[in-house]
């Protein structure tokens, strides 16, 4: 199943599942509206249907409580940057108000002149969870969607953490939905090829972690509780590099869907263009 967070014009957010082509099914490529959150409590066909191209896609998940990213969690990566793979996972946070939907703009704050995508694999948790076995973790997660972890590169290595590097304003794009067929084992072997502009700059796949993921929700949950509506980013393959404003970026997970977002510079309040 597909669960997207969408709007009509002049409308407030609503869930629906999505049918595409690809699943043959009676209605391709298209939207049917369900009642509520369905990561709170049961939902409901309301009998509205809209094709994808008459709605708005909206982030699938606007995270009530936390998002925590993994670093170095492709070797690749981690060599690609001049770092070690650390022992133990290496963890952080993204505030929910860095996080965006499909075809919203990433802005690239003035204070930074090094904005870096960084494609990956995200984790929707769907239940109260601290201390989990990796043995129980498929019995805790949601589903499964796409983020850009966006990074001022040049603020990661100036400030010594990674507060503001991570955690700007709309450095979490999410999307286009949330994937809950998956189990454990095929979120773990999924193709993710990052694009900017016309130009494949990751292709790699999730089998390649380090560490797969029932140990990182595993880990995580032994030091914080996780919560329905957490998201975990479980790490960025090898390729990262700048991206600019007038530049497209795209991240596809296969099997999930295509994130796509346009770059823009701030304009400070009281500009005009």
């Amino acid at each position: 199943m597909r669960i997207a967070r969408y709007a009509l014009a002049g409308e407030d957010p609503v869930f629906g599942i999505v049918e595409l082509e690809v699943d043959a099914g009676q209605h391709p490529d298209t939207v049917a509206e369900i009642t509520g959150d369905p990561l709170v409590g049961p939902v409901h066909y309301t009998g509205q249907r809209h094709h994808l191209s008459d709605v708005r896609l909206l982030a699938p998940v606007i995270p009530r409580s936390k998002i925590i990213g993994v670093g170095r969690n492709y070797a690749a990566h981690a060599a690609e940057l001049g770092n070690e793979v650390p022992e133990r996972p290496l963890l952080f946070f993204k505030p929910n108000t860095s996080v965006i939907g499909p075809g919203d703009p990433i802005v690239r704050p003035a204070d930074t002149d090094d904005l870096h995508y960084e494609g990956e694999l995200a984790v929707v948790i769907g239940r109260i969870a601290k201390d989990v076995p990796t043995d129980r973790v498929g019995e805790v997660i949601f589903g499964y969607t796409v983020a850009n972890d966006v990074t001022a590169r040049d603020l990661q290595h100036s400030e010594g953490q990674w507060a503001r590097a991570k955690g700007w304003d709309t450095f979490c794009p999410l999307g286009p939905w949330i994937v809950t067929h998956f189990d454990l084992a095929e979120a773990g072997d999924q193709q993710i090829t990052t694009t900017l502009d016309d130009t494949v700059v990751q292709d790699s796949s999730t089998a390649l972690m380090v560490r797969p993921i029932a140990d990182l929700v595993s880990y995580i949950s032994h030091f914080t509780t996780l919560l329905p509506g957490d998201v975990i980013l479980t790490g960025t393959p090898a390729g990262v590099g700048p991206m600019h404003a007038g530049q497209w970026v795209s991240v596809e997970v296969s099997g999930i869907g295509e994130l796509s977002n346009p770059v823009v510079d701030d304009t400070p309040a009281g500009d005009s263009e």
